[in-house]
């Protein structure tokens, strides 16, 4: 059977976008992210108030992104990944955020969701791809004959790390690790890495 690896973006690939931005903003309840807070419905939600109560929009967030550079080592990781099989990126951002990152990281295949912008550049909404969209995807591509694979660092990411062959945490957190023991966790991507590599050949 074949092998496809998913990967979570934010956290595992590229600093967390909503963390910089609180950091560019002033802002700092914008800091709370799916580490924090499981329920990713009810976070965007925050996260849009805030945004409006301050009165920004998508193009003040597009700056601070145009500033970010994937994590050290990302870009190798993935160029190291991308000989031994199949990648693809599960993340809950949006294509209004990612794209300048995925031109960074060298065009990866991302599935994420969609902001609703009204044309004075504030955001309204967000538009999930489909419900539970981690899990939903690697169902998928169980159902048409791949074994998945994943690796991610927060609590949207653990349905498709426990649904697959094989799953792994990756620089995720003190309770997550606790919370869940089960799961090998990783903080580099030489073991990452490595830890693929055996998974792949099993």
């Amino acid at each position: 059977m074949q092998k496809i690896v998913c990967l979570d973006l934010e956290g595992v690939l590229v600093p967390e976008i909503w963390i910089a931005f609180s950091e560019a903003s002033g802002i700092p309840e914008l800091k709370r992210t799916t580490r924090d807070e499981p329920d990713y419905d009810k976070l965007m939600n925050w996260r849009l108030e805030i945004l409006r109560s301050h009165g920004l929009g998508l193009k003040e967030i597009q700056k601070t992104i145009a500033a970010i550079d994937p994590l050290p080592g990302a870009k190798e990781f993935l160029d190291s990944l991308h000989p031994l099989c199949q990648v693809i990126i599960i993340s809950d951002t949006f294509t209004q955020f990612a794209s300048p990152l995925m031109e960074k990281l060298g065009w990866p295949t991302l599935f994420c969701n969609s902001l609703i912008v009204n044309p004075e550049g504030e955001i309204t909404g967000f538009q999930m791809r489909i419900e539970q969209s981690k899990l939903s995807t690697v169902k998928a591509l169980q159902s048409i004959g791949f074994e998945t694979i994943a690796a991610g660092d927060s609590y949207n990411d653990l349905a498709m790390i426990q649904a697959g062959k094989t799953g792994f945490l990756f620089r995720t957190t003190e309770k997550i690790k606790a919370d869940f023991p089960q799961i090998p966790a990783y903080e580099t991507y030489e073991d990452l890495l490595a830890a693929i590599q055996a998974a792949l050949q099993v």
